[in-house]
């Protein structure tokens, strides 16, 4: 791959995981704004974060594929990866106490397989 090909693609990934920061944004700020204007119970959050998270690294793996010449699959991985590494890194700022356990790896897997299902999405329906 290029140089210039190699920059288009990565600016196609950082605009994914921008994405689809958004969209997590958005997604937990509406939840945010239900819980406290309405009778609505905290207890639904694993819910919005479950459909949420698989949903937006979809999207960010989709971006980062539909530049890509072939396999698409491998940079919507990547932007799922980064997107979850990023996560991480907010979750380890956040909480002081914060322990890797089962549901950080799943989340970690749901974020890489989400992100390669986006990628072969994107690389298929660009045209």
């Amino acid at each position: 791959m290029e140089l210039s090909t190699h920059k288009t693609q990565l600016k196609h990934m950082a605009v994914g995981v921008i994405m689809a920061y958004a969209i997590t944004g958005i997604a937990f700020l509406a939840y945010a704004m239900l819980v406290t204007y309405t009778n609505m119970s905290e207890r639904n959050m694993p819910t919005v974060v479950a459909i949420t998270t698989p949903l937006s690294v979809m999207v960010a793996g989709f971006d980062a594929a539909k530049g890509a010449p072939r396999r698409g699959w491998l940079w919507g991985m990547g932007a799922g990866a980064i997107y979850v590494l990023i996560m991480a890194m907010i979750m380890i700022g956040m909480l002081p106490d914060f322990a890797a356990d089962s549901r950080t790896l799943t989340t970690i897997l749901i974020g890489v397989a989400g992100g390669g299902l986006g990628g072969i999405l994107g690389i298929n329906l660009r045209k």
